[in-house]
């Protein structure tokens, strides 16, 4: 596995942790979780800004969002107990074969 992916995978579970944070705010209106949330955004982007450095920054913003969404909706499937439709488990998965192939070339 190489830096970069590697990179992304740290920022993809950093901004996963804000937007807990974020969804902990909306529901408690407590005001440390918006500015942890925020503080876990900006350090999940620090890490996609370093995968530029070994990533072209479309491929490497598309591979954090892949990740985002896939740690999010895990993590929502477990914890949250929300289901998935068919057509977004389908989404999830062109989204790492989409991964796969940016891998690749």
């Amino acid at each position: 596995m190489n830096l970069a992916l590697i990179l992304l995978l740290i920022g993809a579970i950093v901004l996963t942790a804000g937007d807990l944070f974020m969804k902990k705010w909306v529901n408690t209106n407590t005001q440390i979780f918006y500015f942890v949330g925020l503080v876990a955004y900006l350090i999940g982007l620090n890490f996609l800004a370093q995968s530029f450095k070994f990533k072209n920054i479309a491929i490497a913003s598309v591979m954090l969002v892949i990740f985002n969404i896939i740690i999010l909706s895990l993590v929502s499937w477990f914890y949250f107990k929300e289901t998935l439709s068919p057509l977004q488990i389908a989404g999830i998965i062109l989204g790492i074969i989409a991964v796969i192939f940016l891998e690749l070339s």
